[in-house]
């Protein structure tokens, strides 16, 4: 998030011009990105609340919003951690909320997933995550998932055994690599 929009216009390959005639400034460009982030990630929930299994919709909602951010830093950026403006995670925050609520919600009304979960929940959850991926990118981009399984055992309202973990733990070299 901390490019010039003439960086932008380089890596784009368009003239800095072009990008100027498009956006007046760098705060312009950020906020078309981020619409169009935000459309996503609430497509991402309805699609996650259309499934015909409410767990496996949820699931399916935070790998799918767990990819995006440990895909696009500046998504991560905007959307958990407020480095671009708390106006915009306000705005994220009441537009996306109720489409994850609904998930959420349909999963416990279906007994799949505790009930003291809460909306709130989300976004922390997706902040860790982006934590493990922060740290771990030069050493593994998947780690993630495996603490989302974790995560996502954790918050079945009932199992009867542990989830198979999409990668193993990192040896201690790796893990060395991931520390600041």
């Amino acid at each position: 998030m901390d490019v010039t929009l003439d960086d932008i216009a380089r890596h784009a390959g368009v003239g800095v011009g072009t990008a100027y005639r498009r956006f007046a400034n760098r705060e312009e460009l950020i906020d078309a990105v981020f619409e169009g982030a935000l459309q996503h990630l609430i497509a991402l929930a309805e699609q996650a609340l259309a499934h015909e299994d409410p767990w496996e919709g949820l699931v399916q909602l935070f790998l799918a919003t767990g990819q995006d951010f440990a895909d696009d830093r500046g998504l991560r950026e905007v959307l958990l951690e407020g480095t671009q403006g708390e106006a915009r995670s306000a705005i994220a925050g009441e537009r996306l909320t109720p489409a994850v609520s609904a998930v959420l919600r349909r999963a416990q009304r279906a007994g799949q997933l505790r009930d003291d979960i809460e909306p709130t929940d989300f976004p922390l959850i997706q902040l860790m995550l982006g934590a493990v991926t922060r740290h771990s990118r030069n050493v593994t981009s998947e780690l993630w998932k495996r603490y989302l399984t974790l995560i996502l055992d954790g918050l079945r309202h009932d199992r009867d055994h542990p989830t198979p973990l999409p990668r193993p733990a990192l040896d201690q070299d790796e893990f060395e690599q991931t520390l600041p």
